[in-house]
């Protein structure tokens, strides 16, 4: 698959078969995404690879955190806000979904039931972690935004599917002390990946892009 293609066709999976990825091609994807650029070849990434009993007690974990109530702590803030122009676009997304599954992403009970889904991984057999150093800069966050992009695009030239979750990262304390990160790491992002089931209703709707003209200032 050339680059060009991957990049376009690569798309969030939210329903996976329960075969498991070899060891082998998960290292080999996280190979390939090392290659990323960063800041001075600062390489501010570190990667954990959950699977089995451990993935099944964290999700458990996080289930528990959250149907008690917990108050969620992430390392990254969540947004409370958007500018007009990046909300425009949310509000896309959810009238697309509401109109494709009769979802409706703006109902406090529906996101409920997203988080939950969040916490299983979406029934993926491996989920991963992305942390870094909490005294890093912006710059590193830019830089392993960088790199989940890379490991995101090599996952789909392998035939696996992936999608980035902020939710599962909103109990950090109690996930760093479950997967034994030290508290000085910074959890960025948590990835379900697995093959992909794409006959599952979840991966039938293809989310839209910006009209190019409209992102493109040219200046001579």
């Amino acid at each position: 698959m050339d680059a060009i293609t991957c990049i376009k066709e690569r798309m969030s999976i939210r329903a996976f078969t329960d075969k498991p990825v070899p060891r082998e091609l998960l290292t080999e994807i996280i190979d390939t995404a090392k290659w990323s650029p960063s800041y001075k070849n600062s390489q501010p990434w570190e990667v954990l690879v959950l699977s089995g009993e451990k993935k099944e007690g964290l999700s458990n974990l996080l289930l528990n955190l959250f149907e008690q109530g917990e108050e969620p702590t992430p390392d990254l803030t969540s947004p409370t806000s958007w500018p007009a122009r990046e909300q425009a676009q949310i509000d896309n997304l959810f009238a697309m979904r509401k109109e494709a599954t009769g979802i409706d992403l703006a109902d406090p009970k529906i996101i409920a039931v997203a988080k939950k889904a969040n916490f299983k991984f979406y029934k993926a057999p491996h989920a991963i972690y992305l942390f870094q150093e909490d005294s890093l800069s912006s710059w590193s966050l830019f830089d392993l935004g960088l790199f989940s992009q890379s490991l995101m695009l090599a996952a789909h030239a392998r035939g696996l599917g992936t999608v980035p979750q902020a939710f599962v990262t909103d109990y950090a304390l109690q996930t760093k002390e479950f997967l034994n990160i030290p508290r000085s790491k910074r959890l960025v992002l948590g990835l379900s990946i697995g093959w992909p089931d794409l006959e599952s209703p979840a991966n039938q709707l293809r989310t839209e892009r910006m009209a190019t003209e409209e992102i493109i200032t040219w200046q001579e």
